[in-house]
């Protein structure tokens, strides 16, 4: 099956949204009601979450940076997989090294490779804390956490920035759709519904 036939039973083109940012940036909350949006006209969507791939395909695997360089790995091969069955994949991991995120940009392909840099101020990622992680990491409870005692590489040259104190969810999956449409991912009957929506 080539990707052209996949496309034409689909009616998109395919490729991968790659959301990073620190933990508590809103990565999963932005993919998650891109995927509800995208999903509403017919686009054909599969979402990885580093919660979700944690808990199975990478449940083998810790935090050192060693683990962290495997887990992301694993998920570009999957995202690269599922683009080329026509998908559009979502993928919402840390991925805290820009040389993992190359990685994964070259495994998909530079066509269809979309980065997305949730930027989030550490303060403000702190205040949600949705797990509690920041708390347990600043009282010694957890070990190599993003930003405190693992690095985390901000992207140079993303796609698509999205700084969160200035849009809300809504506003950055608006953008992230209309970067699909710019991209000829979706087409214009396909996006005209949603940014309308979403405006």
């Amino acid at each position: 099956m080539t990707r052209a036939a996949h496309r034409a039973l689909k009616g998109h083109k395919p490729c991968v949204v790659w959301f990073t940012g620190i933990p508590a940036a809103g990565k999963s909350t932005i993919a998650s009601l891109l995927q509800t949006e995208l999903h509403s006209f017919g686009v054909h969507t599969c979402l990885l979450e580093g919660d979700n791939v944690r808990q199975g395909l990478n449940r083998d695997l810790g935090f050192d940076d060693s683990d962290r360089v495997e887990n992301v790995r694993r998920v570009a091969e999957v995202a690269s997989l599922m683009a080329q069955a026509g998908l559009v994949a979502l993928v919402a991991l840390i991925s805290p090294f820009k040389e993992q995120r190359a990685l994964a940009r070259g495994l998909v392909g530079e066509d269809e490779f979309i980065e997305v840099f949730v930027d989030t101020p550490l303060a403000v990622a702190e205040r949600r804390d949705p797990n509690g992680l920041y708390r347990k990491a600043r009282r010694g409870e957890v070990r190599e956490f993003t930003g405190f005692d693992s690095a985390y590489e901000p992207p140079e040259n993303p796609e698509l920035r999205i700084d969160t104190t200035r849009s809300d969810p809504q506003e950055a999956a608006g953008s992230i759709i209309a970067e699909l449409g710019r991209r000829g991912v979706l087409t214009l009957p396909q996006l005209e519904p949603v940014v309308a929506r979403l405006s």
